[in-house]
C-alpha cells in the first residue's frame, strides 16, 4: 500500500516562514527544527525542503521576515528623528523576537527586506554628511545601543512598572540600608516613584547616542574624533 505523505494544501514558503518565527517566539531558536516545524504546520518534515532548501535558508528567511518589521529610515526626514524612530521600532519588533538579535549580523545570505533596511540606514547617514567610515561607526553604535537594551530588557524579572515596583521593595527588605546606601536612594527616589517604567530608559540613553553621533559629525573629523568637540 502507498503512504500519502502528511501535507497542507497552500502550504507555501511564507507560510513556513511564519510558522518558524512563531515557534522561535514560543519555544526560543534552540527549540527550532525541521522536525518540529512541521508538526506544528501539520506536515512531514520533508515537505517543508519544497519550500526552504535546508535550515540555514529558513534561518536567512526569518532574520529576513524580522527585518521587514522594523521601519525603514525615510531618507528624507532629518537624521537624528529617522535614526530614533527606526531605534524606537527595533525595539519594538526585537521585543517580540528577542531570539532574532544573535542571528542578524550572522547570515552570509541576506534577504531582500534585511538590504533594503541596512541600504536605507546607511544612506541616510550618508546624506546627512556622514563619511562612509562614520556611517559604519553610527550604525554600529546605534545598533549595540539598540539590541543590548533589548536583550536586558527582555531578561528582567518583572514585567511593567507595577511588577518592577514589587520586585523592588522585596529586593529592599532584603538589603539593609546602612551597608547599601546608593541602591536603595535609587529605589526609593527613583524606582518606587509613581510613574515609574523602565521602558523610559530607552530614549534617555538613545538620545545620548544620537548626540554624540551629531558631535562627531560637528566636529569636522573622518575619523569623528569626540576629543577637539567643544
Amino acid at each position: 500500500m502507498i503512504r500519502k505523505e502528511n501535507t497542507r494544501p497552500g502550504l507555501s514558503r511564507n507560510l513556513v516562514l511564519g510558522a518558524a518565527v512563531s515557534l522561535a517566539d514560543r519555544d526560543g531558536i534552540q527549540a527550532l527544527s525541521m522536525r518540529k516545524l512541521g508538526r506544528e504546520l501539520g506536515v512531514e518534515a520533508m515537505s517543508l525542503y519544497n519550500h526552504v532548501a535546508d535550515k540555514s535558508e529558513l534561518l536567512d528567511g526569518m532574520v529576513d521576515s524580522v527585518f521587514s518589521e522594523i521601519e525603514d529610515p525615510a531618507g528624507s526626514g532629518e537624521w537624528r528623528q529617522e535614526m530614533k524612530t527606526r531605534a524606537f521600532s527595533s525595539r519594538e519588533v526585537l521585543n517580540r523576537h528577542p531570539w532574532a538579535i544573535s542571528l542578524m549580523d550572522s547570515r552570509l545570505t541576506p534577504g531582500p527586506a534585511t538590504l533594503r533596511h541596512h541600504n536605507s540606514v546607511i544612506g541616510t547617514f550618508r546624506q546627512a554628511g556622514f563619511t562612509v567610515k562614520m556611517a559604519a561607526h553610527a550604525y554600529s553604535a546605534l545598533d549595540s545601543y539598540t539590541h543590548g537594551f533589548v536583550l536586558q530588557e527582555v531578561s528582567l524579572p518583572f514585567d511593567g512598572p507595577e511588577e518592577s515596583a514589587e520586585v523592588a521593595e522585596a529586593m529592599l527588605a532584603s538589603m539593609p540600608e546602612d551597608e547599601y546606601p546608593h541602591l536603595h536612594e535609587l529605589a526609593t527616589e527613583h524606582v518606587l516613584k509613581p510613574g515609574y517604567d523602565y521602558a523610559d530608559e530607552f530614549e534617555f540613553g538613545l538620545d545620548l547616542v544620537i548626540e554624540g553621533l551629531g558631535r562627531a559629525l560637528g566636529s569636522g573629523s573622518p575619523e569623528g574624533s569626540l576629543s577637539d568637540s567643544p
